[in-house]
């Protein structure tokens, strides 16, 4: 556990669910994988199965109480091993490019499938108005954009510093997303917190309002992160 604290990325620019719950909680899960002699891989496919089977739950089951519950245990365990899997790699040296892939590949299965899921859910248990089930929809279009959008600079990136190795050094990241002031206001922008609405699922008002209210929010920070993304690999590409 103690080598494990030392092997952390960093936080900076972390909403706050990641920061100060999902990372703590998925470190003594790598402990134990790492004392099982799991591998980083088998704990990306134990995170898939908790995530998948938890967006299936979903669509598949009456909301309840208790089915909520469930759902929601589901989804958290899932996203506190898939941060546990980074932190086994970086302890035990075993990260690969491979490994990167699998990961990222799940992440977007979980988030072209969870808010489908939401669709069909508020489809057969709900009682809604048909216009209501375009919320699920932008949802959904929003979470695999911004996912795209993240995983896109982030490459673009990588590929600037191998063919310009001597170049200017990108501009460090503003302090202002260091702090936990930055990493409370993205909370609604913040995977795991959406794990914990899920508990919500059988209180339907209140369950319609927060995830509409989170899609909006989705919806205006993706717009505010691609003009950023934009302005960041244009001013790249303006140092060559």
């Amino acid at each position: 556990m103690s080598r494990l604290k030392e092997a952390q990325k960093s936080s900076k620019g972390a909403a706050a669910y990641s920061r100060y719950i999902n990372r703590p909680l998925g470190r003594p899960m790598a402990a134990t994988a790492y004392a099982l002699r799991m591998t980083p891989t088998q704990v990306t496919i134990v995170s898939a199965v908790f995530t998948l089977t938890g967006v299936a739950l979903i669509a598949l089951l009456p909301p309840t109480v208790w089915s909520s519950i469930l759902i929601a245990v589901l989804l958290v365990l899932g996203y506190a091993l898939d941060s546990a899997d980074g932190q086994l790699a970086r302890l035990t040296g075993t990260g690969s490019l491979a490994g990167e892939w699998l990961d990222h590949f799940f992440d977007s299965i979980k988030l072209a499938t969870i808010h489908l899921a939401v669709l069909v859910c508020w489809f057969r248990f709900f009682d809604l108005p048909d216009g209501w089930l375009l919320v699920p929809l932008v949802f959904a279009a929003s979470a695999n954009v911004f996912f795209f959008g993240i995983i896109a600079a982030d490459f673009l990136r990588r590929v600037h510093r191998l063919e310009h190795p001597h170049g200017p050094a990108e501009a460090p990241r503003e302090a202002w997303r260091s702090g936990g002031l930055y990493s409370l206001a993205v909370i609604p922008t913040d995977y795991g917190f959406l794990c914990l609405v899920f508990a919500l699922l059988w209180w339907q008002p209140v369950f319609v309002g927060i995830y509409t209210a989170l899609a909006v929010i989705n919806v205006l920070m993706l717009l505010l992160a691609a003009l950023r993304w934009y302005r960041s690999i244009r001013g790249l590409a303006a140092d060559v």
